[in-house]
């Protein structure tokens, strides 16, 4: 089996592509599916570089990748729900060694759903982190309803572009944080207002916000707080919260940790269908380029999200060669 793996963590150089992989199965409560396409995200360079090593420690030879969409190929003890032969999308787990940069990649059924069937596997694989992290935060956590405004940090990135989008479904006025030259890019995806964050200081230019969504962290976190209403949400993607503020101002507050679940991605399914949800693919890199992959993730400044492609599709119907 191909598959991109590492013998050890570093930064991208450690990332081999293998022909001979020993091929995964499906255990009780899985299914193994034949990957079309990987979505690639900052955690595959944190486990890259071994510093999701508190988390758990991978057993070398490890094949990166998390995000997914192919075809079920076979079914594990008890899995009912799924068949072989239908088209899925959803997240295999980046640390157990056995992840999405494959042909093949075993997968839990509480961790797919059907594929979206208005989009292809390279954009459906684009979108179970990302989609998924950015409606658990403002449907699940925040509960953001029309009227509302609400500020996202990092608007032109995976996760932010997603919740530019939903959130204007929802009904609500955004403002992001981007650079000028992306400030286009989120304004088509439907932000009311944006902020260059290299000139500009948000929290000098905004008060009174129902929400925040901070993909950032850091300074940008702890400034957030000061443009917040009193009882407002924050979701934080990377930062824990200072209690003292939060106490002070009542605030509704979250460090997100994503599930990605067949009950959301089957939410993300149904927006993604009625054309309100789309993933921006800004580069698709094929298996033999999974170090190039990540590197350009994490130093490109991506508009939207990086894909591998692990079997090109021609006329819906992969190519073997």
């Amino acid at each position: 089996m191909k598959a991109a793996q590492i013998s050890g963590y570093g930064g991208q150089e450690v990332l081999k592509v293998t022909a001979d992989a020993p091929q995964p199965t499906a255990a009780k409560g899985q299914v193994l599916v034949e990957v079309r396409s990987a979505g690639v995200n900052p955690f595959d360079i944190t486990v890259c570089e071994g510093r999701a090593r508190q988390m758990a420690e991978l057993n070398f030879p490890a094949t990166l990748g998390g995000d997914f969409a192919g075809v079920v190929s076979e079914l594990g003890e008890g899995v009912t729900g799924f068949e072989v032969g239908q088209d899925v999308y959803g997240q295999a787990s980046p640390l157990s060694g056995n992840g999405s940069f494959a042909e093949l990649t075993p997968v839990k059924t509480t961790q797919l759903a059907g594929k979206p069937t208005s989009i292809d596997f390279t954009t459906a694989a684009g979108l179970p982190l990302v989609s998924v992290s950015a409606y658990q935060a403002l449907v699940d956590h925040m509960n953001l309803q029309a009227g509302q405004k609400i500020l996202v940090h990092g608007g032109a990135g995976g996760i932010g572009s997603m919740a530019i989008q939903l959130a204007k479904h929802l009904g609500t006025y955004v403002a992001t944080t981007a650079r000028t030259d992306e400030a286009d890019f989120v304004k088509s995806l439907g932000a009311d207002e944006v902020i260059d964050y290299e000139t500009q200081d948000f929290s000098e230019l905004l008060k009174d916000y129902d929400a925040v969504f901070d993909t950032v962290g850091g300074e940008t976190n702890a400034k957030s707080y000061k443009i917040l209403k009193d009882g407002g949400a924050l979701v934080s993607m990377l930062a824990p919260p200072d209690e003292a503020l939060v106490k002070q101002k009542n605030l509704n507050y979250t460090a997100q940790f994503t599930q990605v679940t067949t009950e959301r991605l089957a939410k993300v399914t149904e927006l993604v269908d009625q054309g309100i949800l789309k993933a921006n693919i800004d580069k698709v890199f094929p298996l033999d380029q999974a170090a190039e992959a990540l590197e350009y993730l994490k130093t490109g400044h991506p508009r939207g999200k990086v894909v591998i492609q692990i079997k090109e599709v021609i006329n819906g119907v992969p190519d073997e060669t």
